[in-house]
């Protein structure tokens, strides 16, 4: 009898301890449904210009908001503004003002200005330029370095693909069209892609924001301003163009809208004065 009630008290403690353990299991897969339900994304993506810092931004989010992943793709302003009006991304990067035809469709918020450089290579002599013969040697009317105090040696123009707020802005402060460009230039895709072209080559020209300058390429004067945050902010330094992010007012996000208050943020401009660019205030 003794040995009976043995086997049923040891039979019913099993029962207990699978039954916790089920319950148990059951626990953390709640646990990780609800910790995966509120993780939150939020898609970025254009300009290869306002990526770099985007991606500065996105390490200082997310490390101060872990619920939080964003996901970014530089892919030019044209593209990301037309993400945005498809629904594809929440929030587009441009580095231009909208046009006319995108105003209707979306909105834009200016977080940083930056300068357009002209990068030529660092054993290129030239060491300042005209913007009229900026606009010369990109429309075909200069075509050798001798013509502007350098090396005798024909002028590799290096511009950026159609579509880019880049060289929308470029054209537009220089001051020709699309259809002007020299038709032998070398189009590169992004901005990183014109300063790999002229660093690897003695008589390249190209253009890129001032993010990019390093010392593998050199960025000349223009009409003896030098290119430097401060001279945008004066307006001496007439390359320079706006920051902006893009959003269509039905699909923003609470996150989206937090994301874009940060980047306004006195932390959020000490990001972009660290890359570089200069603060809108």
């Amino acid at each position: 009898m003794r040995s009976k009630k043995l086997k049923l008290m040891v039979g019913a403690l099993l029962v207990t301890m699978v039954g916790a353990t089920f319950v148990g299991c059951g626990s953390n897969s709640e646990n990780n449904t609800a910790s995966s339900k509120d993780t939150t994304t939020i898609s970025i993506s254009g300009s290869t210009s306002v990526g770099p810092l985007m991606e500065k931004i996105q390490e200082k989010y997310e490390e101060e908001n872990n619920n939080v992943t964003l996901e970014i793709q530089q892919n030019g302003s044209g593209a990301g503004i037309k993400d945005v009006i498809s629904g594809i991304s929440e929030i587009g990067m441009s580095s231009r003002e909208l046009k006319d035809e995108e105003k209707g469709s979306v909105q834009g918020t200016t977080v940083a200005y930056d300068g357009i450089a002209l990068l030529v290579n660092p054993e290129n002599p030239v060491k300042n330029i005209s913007l009229e013969d900026v606009k010369k040697i990109y429309t075909g009317e200069i075509t050798n370095w001798k013509e502007i105090g350098g090396d005798d040696a024909p002028i590799v123009v290096v511009s950026r693909e159609e579509g880019s707020g880049t060289r929308d802005a470029f054209q537009e402060i220089v001051g020709y069209e699309s259809e002007e460009l020299l038709k032998d230039a070398t189009i590169s895709d992004g901005s990183g892609a014109v300063k790999t072209t002229v660093a690897g080559n003695k008589n390249a020209i190209g253009f890129a924001s001032f993010e990019y300058i390093d010392n593998t390429v050199s960025a000349l004067n223009i009409n003896d301003v030098e290119p430097t945050a401060d001279n945008v902010k004066s307006g001496d330094y007439k390359l320079s163009r706006p920051f902006i992010l893009v959003t269509k007012e039905d699909s923003l996000t609470e996150n989206g809208q937090k994301l874009i208050d940060f980047v306004l943020s006195a932390e959020g401009q000490q990001i972009v004065e660290e890359n570089k660019l200069i603060t809108i205030e």
